[in-house]
């Protein structure tokens, strides 16, 4: 799990003025709207590295009931600034625990990749089952490993080169770990690098994970769209169901 001085005050106060896509309205809308229909009208959600509310937010204006966990009290803090209807836990999403049953568990934006070893993967993946009731789901969004668009022997590929900034990740296929470095321009000239690591699954080795956990792959896409998942698909959004294994 990354520390959370990865996204302390400095990240957090600008976190929400991302340029990523992924921050328009017009994809928070896509997103919370996917995200309402699997939870259910009315239902319970529980979002693992909540953040700022990101998503949170509007799935809760859809009617969800949204609680949240996040190992970052700068970034919860913006949350809370902007609602008091969203209750957090702060502590680390792959073993904290939240009052009652959920109807859906997510954890999206790659952060699956913040827990940096398989045993603590697998373990996340047995805190978002703990949380659901039988026939709830967990949602995972994250890029395919982008090591397979690397020629043999390489380690980095960039993913951004622009006025803004530069962003390349450097990967190690040994321990099935990679680094995602950010750089960033000032208005001064000056630069700031920021570096998180990862570690990257398969979406085969993330289905074995839920598995474990007494989960079963319900649907997979390749984006919030639903648009099919494919073997040239750079990203996945999964969802698990929990199976009911209580017997007669």
């Amino acid at each position: 799990m990354s520390p959370p001085d990865w996204f302390g005050p400095d990240i957090a106060d600008r976190y929400d003025d991302d340029d990523d896509v992924r921050f328009t309205a017009e994809h928070l809308a896509l997103e919370s709207t996917f995200l309402a229909d699997i939870a259910g009208g009315g239902g319970r959600a529980l979002e693992f590295a909540i953040g700022t509310g990101r998503i949170a937010v509007p799935l809760r204006d859809r009617g969800v009931e949204v609680h949240g966990i996040d190992l970052s009290e700068a970034m919860v803090a913006r949350l809370r600034a902007k609602r008091d209807d969203i209750p957090v836990v702060v502590g680390d999403y792959s073993s904290a625990q939240v009052g009652g049953v959920f109807d859906l568990v997510f954890l999206v934006f790659n952060s699956i990749g913040n827990v940096v070893t398989q045993d603590a993967q697998v373990t996340t993946f047995a805190n978002a089952a703990r949380h659901l009731r039988p026939g709830g789901r967990f949602v995972v969004e994250t890029e395919v490993p982008g090591v397979q668009r690397l020629p043999h022997g390489e380690r980095f590929r960039v993913f951004r080169h622009d006025g803004n900034g530069v962003g390349y990740d450097e990967f190690d296929r040994a321990s099935q770990t990679m680094w995602s470095h950010h750089v960033s321009f000032d208005p001064d000239g000056s630069a700031r690098r920021r570096s998180l690591p990862f570690r990257y699954a398969w979406p085969a080795e993330l289905d074995l994970m839920a598995r474990l956990a007494g989960m079963a792959l319900e649907q997979r896409w390749a984006w919030w769209d639903r648009s099919p998942f494919t073997d040239t698909s750079t990203s996945h959004v999964s969802v698990w169901t929990k199976l009911d294994v209580s017997g007669p």
